[in-house]
């Protein structure tokens, strides 16, 4: 198993980075969270990995944290869970914002995350109680501090569009909650969490 990798980085389109690892390319699906706190392309890069085996792919996912990848791990062991939907859940909020609605029974504010329907919502409530305890809350309070925002893509706005898209979001309410931000001198990282914040209300 890959458990962490450590080279250049060379691309990074949401939700997939390419980073050179002695002249080996590794292919990686990131949550926004990491995003944020990505160096500019081309800087060297260290990423916590969780690799997954399938049949017809072996698949790399990447956190900034290892706190990140913890979350990450005990969400794909929730039924109804894959990995797909975990990155959806990192990217949409914060970690330690997850881990206080787990604690408040907060489903309404899960709900509005793509993907998460009510069933699935109180699902994650009622497993996830007890495992999410002081020590991820004081973990993922930490983590949140440590991130940072990283530079543009060639194209902010419409890049901001897919990843919204690849993150679940239905392409018209994509589109539409992009438009009614004033993008100007934004990069897409930073239109992207402004289009998560404005989904989340």
């Amino acid at each position: 198993m890959i458990g962490r990798l450590s080279g250049q980085l060379l691309q990074k389109q949401p939700p997939e980075l390419l980073i050179d690892v002695n002249g080996v390319g590794y292919e990686v699906s990131a949550p926004m969270t990491t995003f944020y706190a990505l160096p500019e392309l081309g800087e060297n890069v260290v990423l916590h990995t969780h690799m997954v085996v399938r049949e017809d792919a072996q698949l790399l996912y990447g956190f900034s944290s290892e706190s990140e990848r913890t979350l990450f791990r005990v969400l794909i062991k929730i039924n109804g869970v894959g990995p797909k939907l975990a990155l959806t859940i990192l990217s949409g909020i914060a970690a330690e914002e997850f881990v206080r609605c787990i604690h408040d029974n907060d489903a309404a504010a899960l709900v509005r995350l793509p993907g998460v329907g009510k069933k699935t919502a109180e699902r994650l409530i009622v497993e996830l109680r007890d495992k999410l305890g002081s020590e991820e809350q004081s973990e993922a309070n930490s983590s949140s501090a440590s991130l940072m925002q990283s530079v543009a893509a060639n194209s902010p706005i419409s890049d901001a569009v897919s990843a919204l898209i690849s993150l679940g979001y239905k392409p018209n309410d994509a589109s539409k909650i992009v438009r009614s931000i004033d993008t100007s001198g934004l990069n897409t990282e930073e239109i992207i969490r402004l289009s998560l914040q404005g989904l989340s209300k």
